[in-house]
């Protein structure tokens, strides 16, 4: 198993960063955290819950919360990126502000700790 900064080692610049500072912001919020692994990616966990996990493809950045409604909380300021019912793409040229990705992982912080 791989752990997210391993992960994240081995994308290229300047995806790699715009990755890190996604996860950088994740561990801000939960600085417990631990490396895991869910549904095949390297994920953050808190609670033994996954939080997030951002990949890199080809084509785009990826940032999963786990968590469809965690992902309806910041819909609104998403316009511009591609959504699916569990993945927000974004790219190293248009990366997602960081109060949007706050609040999301906030929301989803809050499903798994029920606070």
């Amino acid at each position: 198993m791989t752990t997210v900064d391993q992960a994240i080692a081995a994308v290229p610049s300047p995806s790699r960063e715009a990755l890190q500072h996604v996860i950088a912001i994740a561990l801000r919020l939960a600085p417990d955290a631990e490396d895991g692994v869910s549904y095949g990616m390297p994920a953050l966990k808190v609670g033994g819950k996954p939080l997030v996990s951002v990949v890199a493809t080809a084509k785009h950045l990826s940032l999963y919360p786990y968590s469809s409604a965690a992902i309806d909380t910041v819909r609104a300021d998403l316009a511009g990126y591609s959504l699916s019912k569990g993945t927000v793409r974004f790219s190293a040229e248009q990366p997602l502000p960081d109060g949007v990705i706050e609040r999301l992982l906030r929301a989803r912080l809050a499903e798994i700790t029920g606070t």
